[in-house]
């Protein structure tokens, strides 16, 4: 597994302020923990796996729980962010989307149905149907979301970028399409 942050998740970083709380779910060795801890993120990491977690603790709060199975550990908590990759458990959806915080915002991005055609993961549990991500994120306000075939490695995906505006609050200044977008359009 690489240690450099997803692309996906490099290109919307920019919606997460540096001081902003950071949920890491399925963390595991902790790309995207050192991600935004390196840009000034208060983050916390869940993984089952303490051994691959364990040297997160000095960058991250580390939470080591069996989300699939057991309780969610953050009841009553939202983040600024919440940061899903490679990780799906259908059940869990509503809980991730209902951890995002008034103002914030969901990044997610896993594995699509027809990945099974070309290798791993090829378990339907574990592939996203068409537009699920779409319909799991109602009520947040979608800002970009991609379902189809990318190479490097080669794999099916869906993922999405969401946030959570308060009632009738408009879009939040920070919210480019990317850094310094529109700079030349006028």
């Amino acid at each position: 597994m690489t240690s450099v942050a997803s692309s996906w998740v490099q290109r919307w970083s920019h919606l997460v302020p540096p001081d902003a709380t950071v949920l890491d779910v399925a963390c595991g060795s902790g790309r995207h923990v050192r991600w935004f801890a390196a840009r000034g993120a208060r983050v916390t990491g869940v993984d089952r796996d303490a051994t691959a977690a364990e040297p997160l603790r000095d960058l991250a709060e580390i939470v080591v729980a069996d989300i699939e199975h057991g309780a969610w550990p953050f009841a009553g908590r939202r983040f600024d962010a919440v940061v899903v990759t490679h990780y799906l458990w259908r059940a869990l959806l509503p809980v991730l989307v209902g951890s995002v915080a008034d103002g914030g915002v969901l990044i997610y991005e896993t594995f699509a149905d027809g990945n099974q055609t070309i290798g791993k993961p090829s378990n339907p549990d574990f592939l996203l149907r068409p537009g699920e991500l779409l319909q799991a994120v109602s009520g947040l306000r979608v800002i970009a979301y991609e379902d189809g075939f990318v190479d490097n490695p080669e794999r099916f995906v869906q993922r999405i970028t969401a946030m959570r505006l308060g009632d009738g609050s408009p879009l939040h200044p920070r919210l480019r399409l990317s850094p310094g977008a529109g700079a030349a359009d006028g």
